[in-house]
């Protein structure tokens, strides 16, 4: 059964779920505990609760959110799934704890007045940032039920043009700015084009402007003009910081691993533990 839109309270609810289990699954928490604590505090009056029992039933059985997440193809869009499936992946480097970031993000820009052309902006950028993959993963935005099926037929295509065609040229090229500026050009008042016509004129103005340039930029600047969503970045691993006392234990360990590959070998060097005077050789702890 392809996804469904859902009422504002089931994205709100989705929204806090992937937050909670993001935060949790980094304080140590297990995945099972995460999802039993999650659907108690969750309004009973939504299907989430419903769909999280089902998935702690797959991943008990089966050790994958994504297996549950398949069943449920009704209530999850086929980005969501995708999204947590590549995040699972054993090949792939995209972690779980930005999965989690992303579609958290996604479901509070559902929450609130989403557009086709944002939410496409935010699926495209994610899946180019995090390197998941534009083949199996505009197939699955183009499923997503927000998309008109004109829509739905350009993201299918764009993908085989992916690298041959500058994207903001495609953006352009299906905007009300190429039609404003055609008719100005022509001097014909009435012209249109023979396709759909898909984003408005302010996001074609946009980009037009950044031809031939990073598409990083052309988002930055349709979050900053438009307000369109802003994908999560992986955050980078901050260097680990050993407790002291730690340190000193580990320091010690070593030293005695030290000591018996020394034994083993036939040799056990204990000047280091004596200190030189007048009288010859001290222990330390003297």
């Amino acid at each position: 059964m392809p996804a469904e839109l859902l009422d504002r309270e089931e994205y709100v609810e989705q929204a806090y779920f992937f937050r909670a289990y993001r935060e949790r699954l980094a304080d140590g928490v297990p995945s099972q505990e995460i999802l039993a604590q999650v659907r108690e505090e969750l309004l009973s009056n939504t299907r989430l609760p419903v769909a999280l029992e089902v998935i702690e039933g797959e991943l008990l059985l089966r050790g994958q959110l994504v297996d549950g997440m398949q069943h449920l193809g009704h209530y999850f869009t086929p980005f969501q799934i995708f999204v947590i499936g590549q995040s699972e992946d054993e090949k792939s480097k995209f972690d779980q704890f930005t999965a989690l970031h992303v579609l958290e993000k996604e479901a509070e820009y559902r929450a609130e007045e989403p557009t086709p052309q944002g939410l496409f902006i935010y699926h495209f950028e994610a899946i180019s940032r995090n390197h998941l993959g534009y083949d199996h993963g505009l197939e699955a935005v183009a499923a997503d039920p927000i998309y008109s099926e004109e829509f739905r037929d350009w993201i299918l295509r764009i993908r085989t043009e992916l690298g041959t065609i500058d994207f903001a040229d495609m953006i352009y090229v299906r905007s009300e700015q190429m039609v404003l500026d055609q008719r100005r050009q022509r001097g014909d008042a009435d012209w249109e084009a023979d396709y759909p016509i898909l984003f408005g004129a302010k996001e074609g103005r946009i980009a037009k402007a950044n031809r031939s340039k990073d598409p990083l930029y052309m988002f930055a600047a349709l979050q900053r003009q438009l307000h369109y969503p802003v994908v999560p970045r992986t955050q980078k691993a901050r260097e680990a910081e050993l407790d002291p006392v730690l340190e000193r234990r580990l320091v010690i360990i070593e030293k005695r691993l030290q000591l018996a590959e020394a034994e083993l070998k036939g040799g056990v060097d204990l000047t280091e533990f004596y200190a030189r005077s007048d009288d010859g050789l001290t222990p330390l702890d003297q």
